[in-house]
């Protein structure tokens, strides 16, 4: 009986367990279980991605066409794969085709149009990716993921929920005065030796642009020696590096930084005050830097996107770029984090700032 049961059962119940597989493999195939997928620009990156998916990764993409403003619509692209749409239209596309997820891989990326394609689908709740030129400077920070071995950057939105910003809210608070009493001491030490190294208050503040272009007083430690009137020098050199997409260095006069604020700038020590701001509820630990209102008003309109959440302390371009990144990659960096935005992102970048300070990596 036991000789019956392994030379007969057992072979059929592989074979219909191989059956079984082989079907469910044809079913996850079909089409309707595939997610759609649109793609934006039919430059060469965009057919290359079309043609990479089709022939090499097929199993659970179905790329249902292109939009591209400079073909006509049904016009083929690649083989079987035709414009069904122009930038205007996307929005019903996603709609009349039920789009799962929309893959930005246009070779002349315009700025302005990428992000506006990402708030979008950021509504509808479809997923982003981009191969695009505009992220490159995330790409060279993370680990992307790829299609067909071609690297694409997720930018879909993850948070967008009152319980993940009240969740950040309540880490804020508890890391905040955890941080403001331990830090008590050296704060009263930083105090006396910017007292004794020139004349003037301790604390420095001045105007910036919170969320939804919200002024506040904006508080740091006094590292530079006082004089009067607004640094118009500053402002101009300011206004060149935000133009500037070559320019990859923090605006500094050096020749007014005291001996103690040379340390403190180096060790980002002269920021602790905005504790303060983060307790208030005007600045976040994490997010992007906050804006003086000059800066803000000379801002490309994809650009004020980074002051629909509230400032931070610290963020990715600090941890990642510090004064090394560009006026431009700091605000892609900056909406990166926007649309990925959550406490546990915000948990690894406090735990990436600290060794980003205590190396004084890019500081200035």
């Amino acid at each position: 009986m036991v000789f019956v049961f392994v030379l007969i059962v057992v072979p059929t119940m592989y074979l219909l367990r191989i059956e079984a597989l082989r079907y469910l493999f044809i079913r996850f195939s079909n089409s309707s279980f595939k997610r759609n997928v649109l793609i934006l620009g039919d430059g060469k990156a965009g057919k290359m991605l079309a043609t990479k998916l089709m022939y090499e990764n097929p199993i659970g993409l179905n790329i249902v066409g292109f939009v591209d403003d400079r073909k006509a619509i049904n016009e083929e692209v690649v083989i079987g794969k035709k414009v069904i749409g122009h930038f205007q239209d996307i929005e019903d596309l996603i709609d009349r085709n039920d789009i799962d997820e929309l893959i930005i891989a246009d070779d002349d990326s315009n700025s302005e149009r990428v992000l506006e394609v990402i708030d979008t689908c950021k509504r509808l709740n479809v997923n982003v990716r981009v191969s695009s030129e505009l992220f490159d400077i995330v790409g060279k920070r993370l680990v992307t993921e790829k299609y067909a071995d071609i690297p694409v950057i997720d930018v879909s939105s993850h948070y967008n929920n009152s319980v993940t910003l009240g969740l950040k809210r309540t880490i804020d608070v508890i890391v905040t005065l955890i941080a403001v009493i331990l830090l008590a001491p050296l704060m009263i030490i930083i105090t006396f030796l910017i007292k004794v190294s020139s004349p003037g208050p301790v604390l420095f503040h001045q105007i910036r642009v919170g969320r939804h272009g919200r002024e506040f007083k904006f508080y740091k430690f006094r590292s530079m020696k006082v004089i009067d009137g607004e640094d118009e020098d500053r402002k101009k050199l300011m206004l060149e590096f935000m133009n500037d997409t070559n320019v990859k260095s923090k605006i500094i006069n050096d020749t007014r930084v005291t001996w103690i604020g040379q340390i403190l700038r180096r060790t980002s020590l002269d920021e602790l005050p905005q504790l303060f701001n983060v307790l208030k509820g005007e600045m976040s630990l994490v997010g992007p830097r906050p804006c003086l209102p000059y800066e803000y008003e000379n801002y490309d309109e994809w650009q004020k996107r980074r002051v629909s959440v509230i400032p931070g302390c610290t963020g990715v371009w600090q941890v990642w770029g510090r004064s090394s990144v560009s006026f431009k990659e700091s605000v892609v960096l900056d909406l990166y984090y926007i649309n990925n935005m959550s406490p546990w992102f915000d948990l690894q970048l406090m735990f990436q700032t600290v060794p980003a300070i205590l190396t004084a990596r890019g500081a200035k």
